[in-house]
């Protein structure tokens, strides 16, 4: 076990820039804060790389630490202040390598996000996604980074549970028709098909689009069909994250 004291530490400045996208990029790593999140990452069989724990944290969680034989550091307060993205920190940050590589199989219930830019939206829409079932998820151009600390926050320990990858819709769309796979967009326009007349298949690709635009006009002509959730009061629209499970759940 080591020990930082100081929150201006260079090995804290530099996982900090891990809050970053660019940086996670170039290092291909990320930092998952929280014994839940830890936990699934290790019991996924994922590099945890390092961990770190501030005194509350190693009281609570030094024994599953070394029984687990993962590098550990004891930070201060200030430190552990300094490293996480909470207002309370919870005891425990872990540098974690990143998984990123092509699905060998397109096969099964596939969501697709087209720009979908809120973190918190494409952390509750893997965690539904998760819950409902799904084989997979593909995260389109534009779509907040999966490896961001209010993403991994909000998919709570889901992305563990089923393949994330990201790409370009406009190349993956063909290869799940390929695949025998029928893939529906979704558009706020009453002159497409009710999501409540699909009937229900194994294999097939939805695709949830950004808060505002909804899924882009070229993703849309792509598809075999689009749909829509029909609107009975006056709002304009259904938070993105909301459709998706009302979508979601209707087609399992």
């Amino acid at each position: 076990m080591k020990e930082i004291q100081a929150a201006k530490n260079n090995k804290i400045k530099e996982l900090k820039k891990l809050q970053q996208r660019k940086y996670r990029n170039q290092s291909e790593t990320y930092l998952l804060e929280g014994y839940h999140l830890v936990e699934e990452a290790v019991k996924a069989g994922v590099e945890i790389k390092e961990v770190y724990l501030d005194e509350r944290g190693l009281k609570l969680w030094q024994d599953w630490v070394k029984q687990h034989e993962l590098d550990y550091y004891l930070l201060s307060n200030e430190a552990m202040n300094a490293l996480s993205e909470l207002p309370t920190p919870q005891g425990m940050i872990a540098l974690v390598k990143k998984e990123e590589n092509t699905p060998a199989d397109f096969s099964g219930k596939w969501l697709l996000l087209d720009n979908v830019q809120d973190p918190g939206n494409v952390g509750t829409i893997v965690r539904t996604a998760d819950a409902a079932g799904f084989d997979g998820i593909f995260l389109g151009k534009g779509t907040a980074d999966r490896y961001s600390g209010k993403v991994l926050r909000s998919m709570q320990g889901s992305q563990f549970h089923l393949p994330i990858f990201s790409g370009a819709l406009e190349e993956v769309i063909p290869v799940f028709k390929k695949h025998a796979s029928k893939v529906y967009g979704t558009a706020l326009d009453p002159l497409v098909l009710s999501y409540t007349q699909v009937k229900q298949e194994s294999s097939f690709a939805l695709i949830l689009g950004n808060e505002g635009q909804g899924v882009a006009e070229e993703i849309l002509q792509m598809t075999d069909q689009n749909l829509y959730i029909p609107i009975y009061g006056k709002a304009e629209s259904l938070n993105v994250g909301v459709a998706a499970g009302i979508l979601m759940y209707s087609f399992v």
